[in-house]
């Protein structure tokens, strides 16, 4: 088998392997806190929207650090010190006794985690530039599969062993995770001759990003993304709480919920990540984009769970396609010595919007309401289409000839 398969099916396992783990906890620390002790309702939506946040504030500062270390030490390692630091941060999170521990390992979390960004980059520099687009959709389609069985797993044990105890799961699945990189990946890393690394920097690498108009529209892009698709994600599981009035499974109803959006974007994301390369990068990102809009602005005025499931489907659809896209956009912009430095601040950017968004949307839905956070995310996506639309141009490699 060719190296760059190899390497690609082992980071795919690793990859899905994590992301279960993640989603067996993370989507449901709202939960998590009313167990800790918060139970008024404005301070739960608040407190939601800072722990989701949060991680993200010290992913923004890391993931730079982190992107530049793996274009001089290589990206297996970083991929390893993403799930090797999950591990050991998880299961701390399962002796958390108060909110504010869980804060502070929620700190700690965003500096040591980012497997995605990670693992991103180490495929993306040893695949064949023309199996770029569909080997970072399948990264990304093994992101969506997590998605969707985690949460589904998650929200079962959470309801029959308890919040606690699935940490301790998590903490095991990140483990094995960072094992199959360990022992499958092989990287062949040469490092740049010194005189190559000489006088660059986190500065440098900022240079690289301002000075290119369509690097920047791309860095700034993800922090659009993920600030309006997190303005809801911490806040979704007490909309989910409200519907279900006063069902004892909303965990697992939960679950079933972010599952279905998972597994919807996990399909996609395989099936966009192959066609983009045929129709235009920039066509199937705007299609994406406009979709993501179209399907969060009914969920602001759902009646049942039914109602809301059936959007959740259309939802997942499009946004699986998003990410692959524009990682692809980056990849074809940028050289592949390079690629690692460029999704490290792309991960920052995105770790930005992390950030902010739940703590916008917990202030939101504490002030207002739940439901106009949908309406808010609904806007901002169709605002960020119409600017890419006008803004970025179509990668050179991706135009047909």
């Amino acid at each position: 088998m060719q190296l760059w398969k190899r390497n690609l099916y082992a980071a795919w396992v690793a990859q899905l392997t994590a992301i279960i783990g993640f989603n067996l906890v993370f989507p449901f620390i709202p939960f998590y806190i009313q167990e800790l002790g918060v139970t008024d309702k404005a301070q739960l939506a608040r407190w939601a929207g800072i722990l989701g946040g949060i991680p993200g504030l010290t992913l923004a500062v890391f993931s730079p650090i982190w992107g530049s270390l793996a274009d001089r030490y290589g990206r297996k390692i970083m991929v390893e010190r993403a799930m090797f630091g999950g591990a050991v941060i998880a299961t701390l999170m399962g002796f958390a006794t108060s909110v504010h521990h869980l804060l502070a390992l929620r700190i700690v979390q965003g500096a040591l985690t980012g497997t995605v960004a990670a693992s991103t980059a180490l495929v993306s520099t040893t695949t064949p530039r023309e199996r770029l687009g569909l080997s970072l959709g399948l990264i990304q389609m093994a992101v969506f599969s997590g998605s969707s069985v985690g949460p589904l797993i998650g929200g079962v044990l959470a309801d029959f062993i308890g919040y606690r105890h699935s940490f301790y799961v998590a903490a095991t699945l990140f483990l094995v995770a960072g094992l199959i990189v360990l022992f499958w990946v092989r990287e062949g890393f040469q490092p740049l001759p010194m005189e190559e690394t000489a006088g660059k920097g986190l500065g440098k690498d900022l240079w690289m990003i301002f000075s290119s108009q369509q690097i920047l529209i791309m860095v700034l892009f993800f922090f659009l993304m993920r600030f309006s698709q997190r303005m809801v994600g911490p806040i979704f599981p007490l909309f989910v709480q409200f519907l279900a009035k006063e069902s004892r499974h909303v965990a697992s109803i939960t679950g079933g919920m972010l599952a279905i959006t998972g597994m919807m974007s996990a399909i996609s994301s395989l099936i966009i990540g192959g066609i983009s390369t045929r129709f235009g990068y920039k066509k199937v990102l705007l299609v994406t984009v406009m979709g993501a809009a179209m399907f969060y602005l009914p969920q602001a005025f759902v009646k049942d769970i039914f109602q809301l499931f059936l959007l959740r489907v259309g939802l997942g659809f499009f946004i699986g396609g998003i990410t692959p896209t524009a990682n692809a956009i980056i990849g074809l912009l940028v050289s592949s010595k390079d690629r690692g430095k460029i999704y490290g601040i792309s991960a920052s950017a995105s770790s930005i919007g992390r950030a902010t968004g739940p703590i916008v949307g917990g202030m939101i839905a504490s002030f207002i309401s739940l439901r106009a956070i949908f309406v808010l995310a609904a806007i901002l996506l169709t605002v960020t289409c119409t600017w890419i639309g006008t803004a970025l141009r179509e990668p050179g490699a991706a135009r047909k000839k």
